[in-house]
């Protein structure tokens, strides 16, 4: 789960959809309150006792610290307490630090954010496109995702990954998911490509490399990049996954693999960090211009992404911050810099949701200086089954699943309803919008789906009005497969009265037809290709981070 803060493109759904108005931000009114700990505590309340996870909580206001504390069990086996300076690893806001030392080493003029790729990386493949050093910064590389790229090739989430495994996986590719520079797409291989290039630069270690020209000099003392997971970590809190039965299971990463994640740190060191985004006593102007800077969509829009951080709003206000999730780790850190605010929590269960508790805080401590959120209102339950439905979008090959439960509407699968803001628009979580309207073809029962997450180009669906596919024609999807860039054979067949795709180490998908040759089965889309004569030549798979990665069909004898 990502809650990220990039601002929403309002125009687009004016009708719907009205910006906050101006807020001014006078330094001499000090809206927090005296009970302002007292109100954090009350948010941890669920994650305080002996008997679960939880999260320490760092916050300063105007670069001082003015509160920190710990929640629940760092170690549930040996009756550990959290304390603030308990360590965690903090997943993805890794990212601002791999990014900080490429732009240390530009400082240097040891390298430009404009060098192609390959000057650093020689062995990855040439793909008809440059890939720049700044596109896997700024997530618009159109790399594929290496996670996924790793299940298909048969990886399981717990295995042993290194530097090297994903380095080998990315070699193997021909194809990408866009031109680089044309979209964002949020995408954690381009982080470890650059901690590979900070190494290869620099002639050391990123672990290295940062501890001398970040962590040590700011005073980081209990933060580092972890590269072996075997390693010893004082004071470090075990990750948590919840089980079925109410009990919690151990969930550490058994990763060497660094760049997009690796950072082992505590809420005081973060805020550090935090603070040197606006005093830039590290790196200087250059380095805090280029941490807070957004890169540009092709339309010259901010695609609301900086130097390894999201730059966005929150009700109103300018915020900088990450989230970070890596096995029972979650993790969000966030400054408000008009009103030198920020707020760290790491937390060690998968369950917890850290950017809402951090939201929650800024509540507490900013008050009215948010904009209130827009009110939800009610609509008819007839006018929300009439936007149920299957919805595809025809640039990325994902599918969506929209039903009515409950009498509300809600993706399939979700835990939570849309919130309806009216006139088509929805609203899940804090930030992510979805906009229902008519075709603009106007034919009679089709819809349109617009959908704005992280990044301000909304993903565009269409109403599938495709028949299912009869059971007895299933049988002609059955056969072997291969994609050769992941070095893996699957094979499509009925089980159990439904047709299944099968590779070694993984578990079946479970394939639930959507209309035509397109399948789903979870977050995948399986769509089956036909040649001219019409008969069945391969099959694409498709994720979030990853589209249309073709597998080619084997003759009987291959």
């Amino acid at each position: 789960m990502r809650i990220r803060r990039s601002t929403f493109p309002l125009a687009l759904i004016a009708a719907a959809w009205v910006s906050p108005p101006s807020i001014a931000h006078p330094r001499s009114a000090d809206p927090v309150p005296a009970d302002r700990h007292a109100q954090v505590d009350a948010l941890f309340a669920p994650w305080s006792g002996t008997t679960t996870p939880g999260c320490a909580v760092g916050i300063a206001r105007d670069g001082a610290v003015d509160y920190m504390r710990g929640y629940g069990m760092a170690n549930l086996e040996y009756d550990i307490p959290i304390a603030p300076d308990s360590i965690f690893l903090s997943g993805s806001i890794s990212k601002q630090f791999t990014a900080a030392s490429v732009a240390l080493l530009a400082q240097d003029g040891k390298l430009s954010l404009d060098d192609d790729i390959r000057l650093h990386l020689p062995e990855m493949p040439d793909v008809g496109r440059t890939i720049t050093i700044a596109h896997l910064i700024h997530h618009s590389s159109g790399l594929r995702e290496q996670g996924q790229l790793l299940y298909l090739a048969g990886w399981r989430s717990d295995d042993e990954m290194t530097q090297a495994d994903m380095l080998a996986i990315a070699v193997k590719q021909r194809g990408l998911n866009f031109a680089p520079g044309s979209e964002t797409l949020y995408n954690n291989l381009g982080y470890t490509l650059l901690a590979l290039i900070v190494e290869r630069v620099s002639g050391m270690p990123l672990r290295s490399f940062a501890d001398a020209r970040i962590f040590k000099p700011l005073g980081m003392t209990s933060t580092h990049f972890q590269d072996d997971h075997t390693g010893i970590v004082r004071r470090r809190a075990a990750g948590y996954q919840a089980h079925g039965d109410g009990s919690w299971r151990v969930s550490n990463p058994a990763s060497d693999y660094y760049g997009p994640t690796g950072v082992f740190t505590t809420v005081g060191d973060l805020l550090k960090w935090q603070d040197n985004i606006i005093h830039a006593r590290v790196g200087g102007a250059d380095l805090a211009a280029f941490t807070q800077t957004s890169a540009r969509t092709p339309s010259g829009e901010a695609s609301g992404y900086g130097g390894g951080v999201f730059v966005g709003t929150y009700r109103g206000l300018p915020t900088i911050g990450h989230d970070g999730v890596h096995a029972g780790y979650r993790a969000d850190a966030v400054t408000f810099p008009d009103q030198r605010l920020s707020i760290v929590t790491l937390c060690n269960g998968a369950s917890i949701a850290p950017q809402v508790l951090t939201q929650r805080i800024a509540a507490v401590y900013l008050g009215d200086l948010l904009a209130p959120p827009l009110p939800s209102v009610t609509t008819p339950e007839a006018e929300l089954a009439a936007l149920a439905g299957i919805y595809w979008s025809p640039l990325t090959d994902e599918v969506v699943r929209v039903e009515m439960k409950d009498g509300a509407l809600r993706p399939t699968g979700a835990s939570s309803p849309l919130e309806s803001l009216g006139s088509g628009v929805f609203r899940s979580g804090e930030t992510v919008r979805w906009q229902f309207s008519p075709a603009s073809n106007d034919a009679p029962g089709t819809r349109e789906l617009r959908i704005w997450d992280a990044w301000p180009t909304p993903r565009a669906f269409t109403r599938v009005n495709a028949p299912m596919p009869a059971a007895a024609a299933l049988a002609e999807f059955a056969g072997t497969y291969r994609i050769d860039e992941v070095g893996m054979r699957y094979t499509v067949l009925m089980s159990d009265g439904t047709l299944r795709v099968r590779w070694p180490r993984q578990s079946d998908l479970v394939l639930e037809p959507v209309g035509g040759d397109r399948f789903v089965s979870g977050p995948w889309t399986v769509t089956f290709t036909r040649a001219a004569q019409g008969t069945v030549d391969g099959l694409t798979f498709t994720a979030r981070r990853l589209r249309r990665m073709r597998a080619e069909r084997m003759d009987d004898d291959g």
